[in-house]
Formats: C-alpha cells, structure tokens, sequence
C-alpha cells in the first residue's frame, strides 16, 4: 500500500486527493499523464490504484453513459460466476490474460478461496497491474503474474513461469475478460484466440466478454472514447464476438449480455435491461 502519512498532497480537478509525491506502488517510468484502461476500471471498481487523470476520464465516460461503473461491476461479477462454475467441473489451475489492476475478488481468491491448491496465472501489459499485483501475490507461491502482450501468444504459452504454474496438458480455465475488445480487426483476434483455444486440453473452458454497440450504440462508443484517453477499442457484434470461440462448445445459455450469463443473485445483473447488454459474455468447454 502506498505511505500516505506525512506526504505533500493537493486536491485534484475533481475534488479528489492525490499525492505530489508518486506513492510506493508506482512503477519507474508510468505515463502519469494519459489515462489507462487498467486503472480507469480500478477506479470503477473503486480500487485506489489510479492517477487524477483516470478518474476524470472515468467521470466524463459516465456523464455519456450514467451506469458504466455498473457494467464494470456486472464483468466483475460475472467474473465470479465464471471461475467458481469451472471449479464446480474440476478446473483447478486458471490462465487470466488481459487481468487489470487486482481489486476486490481476483481469480486466485475465488479459485483458492474453493481450493487452495488452485493454480492461477495473470498476465497483463499495464505496469501499474503487473506491479500491484506482485505486491499482492507475495507469498502466494500458486499464482504469478507476466507482464505481457496477449497477442505474442507463444512467449505467453512458452514462458517459464507459467510452466512451473500450470500444466497444459491438464484442464484449464482460460479467461479473456473486456480483453479482445482492445484488438483491432488487423491483430486478427480470432485466429490469436485459436492459438490459446489449441493450446487448451480437453475439459477445459474459456471466458469472453466483450464490448458491443448492438444496443447503445451511442453511448457506449463515446463512453469507452472518452474513458480510454482515445485509445482504440472495437467493439464488435454478436456474431463476430461468437466467432472468437472457434469450434468450442458454447454452453448455456449461449453468448448472452453479461448480466444475464447465469446470474446467481440480484448483484449480477443490472435493474436496466439495457446495461446487461453492453458486455456480450459466454463460456464454452473444449472436448
């Protein structure tokens, strides 16, 4: 955590304190300036691992869309449901790519919270979430994070670190998680997925959520314009989200919106039907 007693302070531009002195979990070198998708959703989630310039972006992406703090939480909780049905099938050991700034109810806590002996390995690029989350995971010798693009699938698969954690040869539990909405149409996302879907041994199972304009399409692309700094996001369609399970097995009740993939209590879905539809979400078992 960072020391905030005894810093410099001065109240941001809205109204919100932050620090002059970079606190403790700031990697060397970290664009201070431009907002990151990674904290943006921290803040949202309302994690303290964000700059003032995340959490304007955050505040002006809900001036377009008043709920979207709402659909992080329902990708959240969806989360939950996810990990704790594949541990329900006998999935012990997790792959998160794209994983975010750890907050509240990460994969390994809910997977470890069911079986300590659940193996669990986080990868992103945000220096901010790699750095967190080795300060969390200490200790912690059945998860790891690498810090890397998810689109260089074969030092993700190859590295050393994720060997010694998971064995592919056994089932996995894959998650890619408001991930592939970040890959232009030119990253190829469905064939990068094939690589991961190859990857996989029989009886496992993959997560996707993903972003759609299918039904606001107004509002979610100027939300996400404004929340991620300009930065590029696709959001794609039905079936081109459906596409990206390859010739997996989609399970019940298919690629639905978020909020209602199996919801398990009021918390998982939205009271406005339409906010359950920002996120496509499904889940699907590889033979």
């Amino acid at each position: 955590m960072s020391k905030l007693d005894g810093s410099p302070r001065k109240t941001d531009e809205i109204g919100v304190l932050t620090l002059t002195r970079l606190p403790d979990w700031v990697p060397p070198g970290t664009d201070k300036t431009m907002p990151s998708a990674a904290r943006v959703y921290d803040y949202m989630l309302g994690g303290g691992h964000n700059f003032a310039v995340d959490r304007e972006a955050a505040t002006k992406a809900e001036q377009i869309m008043p709920h979207a703090r709402g659909v992080a939480r329902l990708n959240r909780a969806f989360l939950r449901r996810a990990v704790r049905f594949m541990i329900d099938r006998g999935v012990r050991q997790f792959l998160d790519i794209g994983s975010g700034v750890p907050t509240v109810g990460n994969v390994h806590e809910i997977a470890q919270d069911a079986d300590p002996e659940c193996r669990v390995v986080y990868v992103d690029h945000d220096p901010v979430a790699v750095a967190h989350s080795q300060l969390i995971l200490a200790g912690n010798d059945r998860a790891a994070v690498l810090k890397a693009d998810a689109r260089d699938f074969s030092r993700i698969l190859g590295d050393p670190l994720l060997r010694r954690q998971l064995n592919l040869d056994e089932p996995v539990g894959m998650l890619f998680l408001c991930m592939l909405h970040w890959l232009p149409d030119e990253s190829d996302p469905c064939g990068l997925m094939r690589h991961y879907i190859d990857a996989m041994a029989s009886e496992s199972y993959l997560a996707i959520t993903h972003i759609t304009e299918d039904y606001l399409p107004y509002q979610v692309r100027e939300a996400v314009r404004i929340g991620t700094g300009g930065n590029l996001v696709t959001s794609r369609p039905y079936d081109d989200v459906l596409t990206m399970f390859g010739d997996l097995e989609l399970l019940e009740p298919g690629l639905v919106g978020c909020g209602t993939w199996r919801p398990a209590g009021p918390g998982d879905i939205a009271e406005d039907p339409t906010l359950n539809q920002v996120l496509y979400a499904g889940m699907a078992r590889k033979p």
